[in-house]
């Protein structure tokens, strides 16, 4: 049951989606509770961790310069090239490189935990990328944009610590402490990954009903392709490297889940609500198709592990 609930995931996400957009001025006034729900998110995935998965997700720092260069090179490119190709106002490609020039978003963790990926790789590079994202993302935008950005470097850090590594290291501590415990609870968890990440993704629509209210057919277009080429290219890139199954899910995951939150708010703050606009269209993209991948990798487990380049 508990499988078959979290296969679902898509489905669930769909309703999320609906219940958010439809529901959106009762559930707005909620919105503070999002970070408390990625916490929990995040302790739940901790509860899945050892020790030895930290360290080994630590021991080949492949998979993480990977992920970076992706998140950092390839997902900017991705964003401007396709905004050139598609003739993009200027305010849309402002919210598209912003977009491509975010850390990754803390859904890639759960994601990867329910495609059977590295949960442990995932939250390192979400972390890496993030504390990099202080630093890397003004200058990108400064570099594609010609603009300066002020991201908040404090609160950044201060967020990354709260919502995810203190979470991450209770939830590691008390499996390390009560592992008996845990082992009976551990069924439970997909589960509640399932409804802790459709929960956030009621939250983002709500949140953003207004602006996807006024969207238009080119720029889902153009954040379709980018979500879905930055996917693909993830598992390619790390199957072409030698990496195995598990570990180019948990790539390809990480580098198409991006922390539009963080693009949306430099948007509002420092450009125009339309600027805005393709953060809060890939808060939508990124989960629906996150989940239909989760899902459907969910299903098949990996029995091969060997490399396309063997």
């Amino acid at each position: 049951m508990v499988t078959l609930f979290s296969r679902l995931l898509p489905l669930w996400a769909l309703c999320g989606l609906v219940i958010g957009y439809s529901f959106s001025p009762y559930i707005t006034p909620y919105k503070y509770a999002m970070s408390p729900l990625l916490a929990i998110i995040m302790f739940a995935m901790g509860l899945t961790l050892t020790i030895a998965d930290l360290r080994e997700a630590l021991t080949d720092p492949r998979p993480l310069i990977m992920g970076v260069c992706l998140q950092f090179i390839l997902m900017p490119v991705l964003a401007f090239s396709i905004s050139q190709a598609l003739s993009l106002p200027s305010e849309l490609l402002v919210g598209m490189m912003l977009v491509g020039t975010a850390p990754g978003g803390t859904a890639s963790n759960v994601l990867a935990y329910l495609a059977g990926g590295r949960v442990a790789l995932s939250i390192g590079m979400t972390t890496l990328s993030t504390l990099m994202a202080v630093f890397v993302m003004p200058f990108l935008c400064s570099v594609y944009l010609s603009t300066v950005i002020k991201v908040d470097q404090v609160g950044m850090l201060i967020s990354i610590l709260k919502i995810v590594i203190l979470p991450v290291a209770g939830g590691v501590l008390l499996n390390a402490l009560c592992p008996k415990l845990i082992n009976r609870i551990k069924p439970c968890l997909p589960s509640i990954a399932v409804i802790g990440i459709c929960s956030a993704i009621t939250l983002v629509i709500a949140m953003n009903a207004d602006a996807l209210a006024s969207l238009s057919a080119i720029v889902v277009v153009a954040v379709l392709l980018h979500n879905t080429l930055g996917l693909i290219s993830g598992y390619v890139s790390a199957r072409l490297c030698g990496m195995d199954i598990p570990t180019a899910r948990t790539v390809a995951i990480e580098v198409g889940t991006q922390n539009t939150g963080l693009a949306a708010a430099l948007a509002f703050k420092h450009f125009t609500v339309l600027a805005a606009l393709p953060g809060a269209i890939f808060s939508m993209t990124q989960n629906i198709l996150g989940a239909l991948l989760a899902s459907y990798w969910s299903a098949k487990p990996p029995k091969n592990r060997k490399p396309l380049t063997d």
